[in-house]
């Protein structure tokens, strides 16, 4: 038996999957990550599909438009400052 976080299979309930890929996803935003970065993690640490990723990040932003519009305005190039987080050092562990 393997130590640590078990991650729930596909063979889990639909929604508690979801509910996890939310959570994850969720904790990407606290790394203020792009789309595209909290796929790649995700697929990376938690074995997560892409395409399931994107399908609960299109969800989260249509039920959260007010939320993502101001995210993706404070998370732009330009207001960026040069102290972004490095995403090469995001462990299992954050995800757990």
């Amino acid at each position: 038996m393997a130590l640590g976080h078990q991650f729930p299979s596909l063979h889990c309930q639909p929604q508690d999957h979801i509910k996890m890929v939310q959570h994850l996803i969720e904790r990407c935003l606290l790394f203020n990550m792009s789309r595209d970065d909290c796929i790649k993690t995700l697929a990376k640490h938690a074995s997560i599909d892409p395409i399931v990723t994107l399908t609960v990040w299109k969800e989260l932003l249509k039920e959260n438009k007010d939320f993502f519009q101001e995210y993706f305005q404070a998370n732009s190039p330009r207001h960026l400052s040069t102290n972004q987080p490095d995403y090469n050092c995001i462990t299992r562990k954050d995800f757990e």
